[in-house]
């Protein structure tokens, strides 16, 4: 369970999101807002990011992931509420094959 006033959040964000820095980017903004988590493409095409801190600041770093970097285009963010388990800090993680975990 959160503690009162924070949030925890995984994000697959769908569109024009790989090979325009968008792991990078994030990774930034997220050490701007103080946020914990990680950030990591999927063999699927998205990214997948898990965002904890909070929740002012969980809500900002969606909404920034709306737009993202000047390369990206952004055509969805599917949120999912997250457990929230995470080191302190936010990093960026190797692609993931999402089709090679569900077997």
């Amino acid at each position: 369970m959160m503690e009162q006033g924070r949030k925890a959040v995984r994000l697959i964000i769908s569109g024009r999101v790989q090979g325009v820095w968008f792991r990078g980017w994030t990774v930034d903004r997220a050490h701007e807002l103080g946020l914990d988590g990680w950030v990591r493409n999927r063999a699927d095409g998205t990214v997948e990011a898990l965002v904890v801190g909070p929740e002012e600041q969980v809500n900002q770093m969606i909404d920034l992931c709306r737009e993202g970097p000047k390369l990206a285009l952004v055509d969805d963010i599917e949120i999912h509420p997250a457990m929230g388990i995470t080191p302190k800090g936010f990093v960026q993680k190797p692609t993931v094959d999402v089709e090679a975990r569900r077997n």
